[in-house]
């Protein structure tokens, strides 16, 4: 499967380099999600996480809203490509301890795939095979 397939339904919600940590905190709590891509003229920046949230404004202290995204955001993230295949995306995740990798053209966004998705696909894929299997069990006659 591709990254692309992930990125169907999905829609993005950015940050953009002058807003505060407070709004795109308020975003993040809002759409129910751990990371955004940070973007300055549409084009991709940074990325700011939960991780970034905690490690770089509340540890060190700072006013959230008086912090600007771009002054804690994580700069020049690893992206992936749409046509990058999911074993790729996770093998990434893996050996960067990432949660959260954008997915990009060039420089340009085209989503964020998460650990999350990730792992409800896999469940998805792990009861369609559960449902063919009890489809197989009970169509097949009983041995005498």
């Amino acid at each position: 499967m591709l990254i692309c397939d992930l990125l169907r339904n999905q829609v993005t919600v950015f940050a953009e380099v002058n807003q505060t940590v407070l709004e795109i905190a308020k975003l993040m709590v809002q759409h129910n999600i751990g990371a955004v891509p940070v973007l300055d003229d549409r084009k991709l920046v940074g990325i700011f996480s939960e991780r970034d949230l905690m490690s770089r404004v509340v540890v060190d202290g700072k006013d959230a809203a008086k912090t600007k995204i771009s002054e804690v955001m994580t700069e020049d993230p690893l992206t992936i490509a749409p046509s990058d295949s999911l074993e790729t995306c996770m093998a990434l995740m893996k050996r960067h301890g990432f949660r959260h990798l954008p997915v990009c053209s060039g420089r340009e966004v085209k989503g964020v795939i998460s650990l999350r998705d990730i792992m409800l696909h896999n469940l998805d894929e792990k009861d369609d095979e559960v449902r063919m299997m009890r489809a197989y069990l009970h169509s097949t006659p009983e041995a005498s």
